[in-house]
């Protein structure tokens, strides 16, 4: 039986979540991407709460790369008012190319270590 895209995305997903976790001193960095708008949020795991989230939803052209690479500056701005200087990358399952490439980028220039 085949499987759609997104059963094997999920699957990937699950797959990735075993293996990382965040705390408050490095936090994951998860990414979610939708047709409108991508998504970046620093996760502690074990506390079970959001340290800081940034999105392009207020972005009037979409979800293009320039809104990624804008979400990604956004999201190590704000990793950087709270000292958080290193994270782990959780890229959701999607593959490491395009917007999610260039949030990752962008948030590495923004000083965020992954």
């Amino acid at each position: 039986m085949k499987l759609s895209k997104l059963q094997q995305r999920r699957r990937r997903q699950v797959r990735i979540r075993t293996r990382v976790s965040g705390t408050a001193t490095c936090p994951r960095l998860s990414v979610h991407r939708s047709l409108r708008s991508i998504y970046a949020q620093l996760i502690d795991d074990e506390a079970g709460k959001v340290l800081a989230a940034s999105s392009s939803m207020k972005e009037k052209k979409g979800a293009g790369i320039e809104a990624a690479k804008k979400v990604g500056a956004d999201i190590a701005k704000k990793a950087k008012a709270k000292k958080i200087g290193t994270c782990i990358f959780d890229r959701s399952g999607y593959l490491y190319h395009g917007r999610v490439k260039a949030l990752a980028d962008a948030a590495r220039e923004g000083g965020l270590q992954f």
